[in-house]
């Protein structure tokens, strides 16, 4: 059975000088060193994070039939003007999609801190540039996804039948994580619960039942504890039902998640919760946090051939709008 992998990135190999904020600087052929403006080390990546060649061949190696590609979260770049860098990255994502349409398909990054932009870009992507959708950051400098600046960006994105797929990005706390790479495996998981949680209770998935919302990391914290966050709705509504009425159970049919939970008893939990028509496969490619052979953990588990068909291609279908 060939997987969709809904959750993967891609860089260009070359950075332009005007990027400015980020630069990719070769170590070998296979290598480059990706460094912020001020010359400090973000990660090593190597040639399968810009090489369509190196990555079909591991998508063939792994039986992925698919990779839908977005860009790495450093890029999303919202504390700067970033509609050209969100112009450059889209074009370069869509010509790899078009090369290879049967195997690549897209997700574009919007200038969010300029909702009017973020708009407009992701009108251009859709109309012009044939991706499937957008992938956004957990919050926008100050905003969290309830802004209601953000709000013509969701309802364009419901409008045009566009996927939406949260990432994870500047996690909150970390001048408190310092060590042992605390904002990877705290701050992350508590991004994607916090962009979750602001959508629900901001009433954003209230207003627009048809947007079609994905969350990474298998929704991080959320999941484990919606119990909590639950109940903290119906003993505080007053703190916590402002912006809309209903509890966060009644959105758990509305959201889909990646598989990405590293763990057996949690995707367990996440199929309990959420059903396998919520859940898709997602591997973080090419990076070392994710699953080294997209779709194991799926496998490791007993599941009836038409739930495994689910996790791994069915769901990201209905989400892509994939006929």
């Amino acid at each position: 059975m060939r997987s969709i992998d809904i959750h993967t990135h891609l860089l260009p190999r070359e950075l332009p000088r005007w990027v400015g904020f980020m630069r990719l600087e070769p170590i070998d052929e296979c290598r480059a060193r990706l460094v912020r403006e001020d010359g400090t080390f973000s990660r090593e990546v190597e040639s399968n994070c810009w090489d369509p060649k190196r990555r079909l061949r591991e998508c063939d190696e792994a039986e992925v039939g698919m990779q839908v590609l977005s860009t790495v979260p450093a890029m999303f770049s919202y504390e700067r003007r970033g509609d050209d860098l969100a112009r450059f990255l889209n074009d370069h994502l869509a010509g790899i999609c078009r090369d290879h349409p049967q195997r690549f398909a897209g997700l574009g990054t919007l200038p969010l801190q300029s909702p009017e932009l973020a708009v407009r870009e992701l009108e251009r992507c859709v109309r012009e540039l044939g991706l499937l959708g957008v992938q956004i950051g957990s919050h926008v400098n100050e905003w969290n996804l309830s802004e209601p600046a953000l709000f013509p960006v969701f309802a364009r994105a419901a409008e045009l039948g566009a996927a939406v797929f949260v990432h994870p990005w500047d996690m909150m706390g970390q001048e408190k994580m310092g060590r042992y790479w605390l904002p990877w495996l705290v701050g992350m998981p508590a991004e994607v619960s916090l962009a979750i949680c602001s959508l629900i209770f901001g009433g954003v998935l209230e207003r627009l039942p048809s947007l079609r919302i994905a969350f990474a990391h298998g929704g991080g914290a959320f999941p484990g504890t919606l119990g909590r966050i639950e109940q903290g709705f119906r003993c505080r509504p007053d703190l916590v039902a402002i912006d809309n009425p209903h509890p966060p159970s009644r959105y758990l049919k509305r959201i889909y998640l990646d598989s990405l939970v590293h763990d057996p008893r949690a995707l367990k939990l996440l199929l309990e919760i959420f059903g396998a028509d919520r859940i898709a496969l997602g591997s973080d490619y090419p990076f070392p946090l994710g699953e080294a052979r997209p779709g194991a953990l799926i496998a490791s588990l007993q599941l009836e051939p038409a739930v495994r068909e689910r996790l791994l291609s069915g769901t990201a279908r209905e989400w892509l709008g994939l006929k």
